[in-house]
């Protein structure tokens, strides 16, 4: 659906029931496109250890850096 920015701003209310159902709603100004209204992605529930088993963290992951490679993060 296109709507001119006046049509916008008139019906927001209308337009953001729409676009909560899943519609994309394009606005223009004087007939080019300038804006998307689209529906918002559902946050995904994600809580601590919800990524266990999907990888492994190396022995030695919090051993210090070799010497020549952490000279190079105070050049």
């Amino acid at each position: 659906m296109e709507k001119n920015i006046h049509e916008a701003k008139t019906h927001l209310s209308r337009l953001l029931e729409r676009v909560a159902l899943g519609e994309e709603v394009i606005i223009t100004r004087r007939g080019k496109p300038v804006a998307k209204l689209v529906p918002v992605a559902p946050a995904k529930n994600r809580w601590l250890g919800s990524a266990k088993g999907e990888f492994v963290v190396p022995d030695g992951f919090n051993d210090p850096l070799p010497k020549e490679i952490e000279d190079l993060f105070w050049k």
